[in-house]
């Protein structure tokens, strides 16, 4: 029988890790005698919406078993969810959803829409009982959202991977101790077939979270093979309790939807939108730029924080006039603030002319003439040549931007954010594995 085994919110600020759990899953599972259709799902879902720890993401286990199993697989689940999530946190309500058989299309499009916007708890429910699905909730239950979007998201477009290293649980808490000479010769063999791993604007290794959690790190790449290979490479000086690796929507940039007009934005939803630069980019406490555009139908302000880096450099060049396309959340507005884009990426598709104006030439002597007012002409101080038809001469300076993508730096990249290095290497269809089992051996190992 196959069963789809979703499930979300299990971590909170102060520790705790879903995929961790996954990872537990995955090998207990495997002992049960359970198969494999799929690499653990990973799914990053809406990360503008106000209720997310950290990176938004739900889990997805799609397995193979025998029919009398399916109790005790129920039961694990659930002992895992109990033994693991940080249930005396506020915030956390873990929620699991068990699916049996095929991924409804009306799910599918649920998935969609928790990637892209916001979903109900009550359409969710809905679903699940239209479904004959199992739904298990821990405190609010938030989580069985996360748990069928997860189901729902079956990567059969643009996909990427990401092998996860845990910590021993003595170590959790402690700074990491990750060899950053390794990382650097590991991003440099693998090329682009591996991204996100450092920081070479600012010197930093980027593989390695810096909270509570049990990851030690995660490397992000196109295939199984290469994030296999960039945990080979990579020194650790510090024991490794196990891995995992997931395929994920990381890096695809499946968040953002086209807007066709700016009228269209809604808060909390990420999108890509066209407009015209319509003030000078201005920088605010914190080294934050913001920058307005406008079309037919409205005006937004758009924000290139300071973190962005690359992104906020050229926020600063912007001028009236250019005509731009936007990426990014949309923030609500609040008493000091109106609705604004958080800047992920910046396309510039036609830069508008930066012109100066300059005191006409005296005719007769050549000098560089004065204002007599406005509307009252020029005159010479030189030669005393008064010209009361002439005006200012325009003139154009040369443009320190040039047409194209600008991406925030890789230390303030989103998941969902798809860098410089992906673009091309989009996958379009499902993976060939998909339909057989994958050995677990591919999937985990210590």
């Amino acid at each position: 029988m196959k069963l789809n085994i979703g499930f979300d919110d299990t971590d909170s600020p102060r520790g705790g890790c879903t995929t961790y759990i996954a990872a537990l899953l995955v090998e207990r599972l495997h002992e049960l005698g359970a198969s494999f259709l799929d690499y653990p799902g990973l799914i990053r879902l809406n990360p503008n919406v106000p209720w997310k720890t950290r990176g938004n993401g739900a889990l997805c286990l799609r397995i193979e078993c025998k029919e009398s199993l399916l109790d005790e697989i129920r039961e694990c689940v659930i002992q895992a969810i109990e033994e693991n999530a940080d249930l005396e946190y506020k915030g956390t309500d873990p929620g699991i959803v068990f699916l049996y058989g095929d991924v409804p299309n009306e799910i599918r499009d649920f998935s969609r829409r928790a990637i892209t916007g916001l979903v109900s708890m009550d359409e969710t429910l809905s679903l699940i009982k239209k479904y004959h699905a199992e739904a298990i909730g821990f405190k609010r239950g938030r989580g069985i959202i996360g748990g069928l979007a997860a189901i729902g998201e079956e990567l059969k477009d643009d996909y990427t991977y990401e092998l996860l290293a845990y910590r021993v649980p003595e170590n959790r808490g402690t700074k990491r101790k990750i060899d950053a000479e390794s990382v650097i010769r590991m991003d440099k063999e693998l090329g682009s077939l591996v991204f996100n791993n450092f920081d070479y604007e600012e010197g930093r290794v980027l593989i390695t979270p810096h909270g509570p959690d049990p990851v030690l790190y995660g490397i992000r790449g196109e295939t199984a093979e290469a994030v296999r290979r960039g945990h080979e490479l990579v020194i650790s000086r510090e024991p490794i309790e196990r891995w995992v690796i997931f395929r994920t929507n990381q890096g695809t940039d499946a968040h953002l939807v086209r807007a066709s007009t700016i009228s269209e934005i809604k808060p909390y939803n990420p999108v890509r939108v066209k407009g015209v630069v319509s003030e000078k980019p201005r920088t605010i406490h914190g080294g934050h730029v913001i920058f307005k555009i406008k079309d037919e139908t409205g005006e937004v302000d758009c924000a290139a924080y300071e973190p962005t880096g690359v992104l906020r450099k050229i926020a600063k060049k912007l001028i009236v006039g250019d005509v731009v396309e936007v990426y990014g959340g949309v923030r609500p507005p609040s008493s000091g603030n109106p609705l604004t884009i958080n800047a992920e990426k910046i396309r510039i598709l036609k830069l508008a002319p930066d012109l100066i104006y300059r005191n006409p030439r005296c005719p007769i002597c050549g000098k560089r003439m004065k204002s007599m007012g406005r509307g009252k002409g020029f005159e010479c101080k030189k030669c005393g040549f008064h010209g009361r038809d002439l005006k200012k001469i325009a003139s154009e300076r040369p443009r320190k931007l040039k047409l194209g993508l600008y991406i925030t730096s890789p230390r303030s990249q989103r998941h969902l954010t798809k860098p410089l290095v992906r673009y091309g290497q989009e996958k379009n269809g499902p993976p060939e594995f998909l339909g057989k089992t994958i050995p677990y051996e591919m999937i985990s190992g210590r």
